[in-house]
């Protein structure tokens, strides 16, 4: 089945998104997610998104980046698709968008963190040619 990827921009389309980033990032609200994203923006953050029949079905959001380590890399910070809408190509799909788009803008990788859980994404990403490369270690502060 036939299927479009466009990068949102109207807060219709990003809301279009809510349902599918609500099932990875469940601690924000509709409203919540909107004001983020757009907070997210200012600092090149992006939303690529898969239509099918009128309804997103998966979802990236990404941003450009320079790293003293990487040089400049498309990081990937949000991937994920419907859990009854899995297997069907959709997360491969934006993989592929994403590392032609990175290439274009003359970055020299794709970067991104996924949680341990996460065994089909992590096989998704190994198949499309990324490797494990590192830990990612993170210190929350009770604001």
């Amino acid at each position: 089945m036939t299927f479009d990827i466009f990068i949102t921009n109207t807060d219709a389309e990003i809301q279009a998104c809510f349902p599918v980033f609500s099932e990875l990032r469940p601690h924000l609200t509709a409203d919540q997610f909107l004001a983020q994203v757009r907070r997210q923006q200012a600092q090149t953050y992006q939303i690529l998104a898969v239509r099918q029949k009128g309804a997103v079905k998966s979802v990236a959001g990404f941003r450009f980046a320079e790293f003293l380590s990487w040089g400049k890399i498309l990081y990937i910070d949000d991937l994920a698709t419907l859990s009854g809408e899995t297997s069907q190509g959709f997360a491969g799909a934006l993989l592929d968008w994403l590392i032609e788009h990175a290439q274009a803008h003359g970055c020299q990788g794709v970067h991104l963190d996924s949680g341990y859980q996460r065994f089909s994404a992590h096989r998704l990403y190994l198949n499309k040619g990324f490797r494990l490369s590192s830990h990612h270690f993170s210190l929350a502060f009770n604001i």
